[in-house]
Formats: structure tokens, sequence, C-alpha cells
């Protein structure tokens, strides 16, 4: 079998995924095994007050060697899953999806060719149509506007749950703070371009929920990810 690549970790973040995790990692485990010669699983289970711990727990059965689970208790949010993929990942390459099936893992190829075009550090998705309503893509419009202004960070969509990243910066940025809110995507992304990590981006599909409800566009949410935007400002302008 020609592989793509020889190490990749792949971490699926879920918090209350019952409905939607068996799914995703039926579709997408036997790509991840064609794609790369070394791999692993790691299901991130942030807290899920349904059955997802369960159905991740069965899951792991079936191949233990490959497969992992990190369980936070109680959840911690959608930052928290982030860092603990990223931190828990051992392969040389990284990449995740949402647990919730919105994304074709099959776009991992569009996203190792186009690092093997570039030889870039991380290449990004982003949604060629995003399946959400508008007052989300409104509010994800105004959010990249801060933090272009702010830290001159400009991409398509910088909060695209799709990423393909060299775990050298992973253990070369400093470590990532945010817990909850929009905020850990742009901090990661902001840290990495301050570190002189070359990005890419690539576009990837998205499809609508078929089940459950995300959480990232609750209020109290996106106002923890603006004080924590203007936290790093600070931080990053003022710290000397």
């Amino acid at each position: 079998m020609s592989f793509k690549i020889t190490e990749l970790s792949l971490f699926l973040p879920c918090y209350n995924e019952e409905h939607n995790l068996q799914a995703t990692v039926d579709k997408t485990l036997p790509i991840l095994k064609q794609v790369a010669k070394k791999w692993e699983l790691i299901i991130v289970n942030d807290g899920s007050k349904d059955k997802t711990g369960l159905i991740a727990k069965s899951i792991q059965k079936s191949d233990p060697q490959h497969i992992k689970i990190v369980t936070h208790n109680p959840n911690r949010g959608y930052g928290a899953a982030f860092k603990s993929g990223f931190y828990t990942a051992k392969y040389q390459w990284i990449t995740f999806i949402d647990a919730d099936g919105q994304f074709d893992f099959n776009d991992i190829y569009l996203l190792l060719d186009k690092q093997s075009k570039t030889k870039a550090d991380l290449v990004i998705g982003y949604y060629l149509k995003r399946q959400v309503p508008l007052f989300r893509i409104l509010g994800t419009k105004f959010w990249q506007l801060a933090v272009f202004v702010l830290f001159g960070l400009h991409v398509r969509d910088i909060d695209c749950g799709f990423k393909l990243v060299n775990k050298k910066v992973i253990d070369t940025i400093p470590k990532l703070v945010a817990e909850r809110g929009p905020f850990i995507s742009s901090e990661f992304l902001i840290k990495s371009k301050k570190a002189g990590f070359k990005i890419v981006q690539v576009g990837v599909h998205h499809y609508p929920r078929s089940a459950g409800t995300a959480t990232g566009s609750k209020l109290n949410v996106i106002i923890a990810g603006f004080k924590d935007l203007f936290r790093l400002w600070f931080y990053l302008n003022f710290r000397a």
C-alpha cells in the first residue's frame, strides 16, 4: 500500500455526541488507515452528559493499541478539548475534525497535497460552504476582523475545525491557555504566526449537522472569547 504520510495523529473533540460519534469514526477510520503508515485516533470526551463516553470505550475496545480516550470531568469547553488532543498526540503530523460528522475526512488528501506542494507547517481548512445559520457566519466575520485589526492575522475561516499541523509547532509555541469560547483557534494561529511558522489554506467540504446541538454560538461563550482575545493582545504587547 502506498501511504500519503508516514505518521498521523487524528483527534476528535466531542461533547454530547452520542448520535454522531460512532458514525464519524466508522467513516473516518478506514481513511486514516489508508493515508498513514503509523496512525492513532484520540477521542477527547469533554465531560459529555450522554452516552458519548460509553460509545468511546466501545470504539476503543476494537483497537486499543491505536485508539486512545481522553476524558474531562466535568465539561471544560472546546478549547480544553483542543489542547488535550494536541498535547496527547504523539506523531509528527496532527489533524483533527469535529465529532459531529459535518466534515468529510476524505478531504485530508487535499490538506496533505497542499502541505506536500508548499512545505507548510500548518494547513488550515476553510469552508467551501459552511452549513450553519447566517448569524453564526456573520459573527465569525466580525471575529476575524477583530483578530486582523489586533494581530494582523488574515485567514478565510479562522475557526474551521479541520487543520493539519506539524507537531513541532505545538512543541515550539507558548502553551495554549484558552479553555472555553471561540478563542482557542485564534490563539493557536496567532502564536504560530508570531513564531514564524508557515500557514497555508485549502477549501474543505462542510455538511449539515444530523443530530445534536452546537454550543459555540452561546452568548456567554462569545463574550468569554472576546475577553481572551483582548487579554492575549495586552499580554503580547505589554508583557515587557
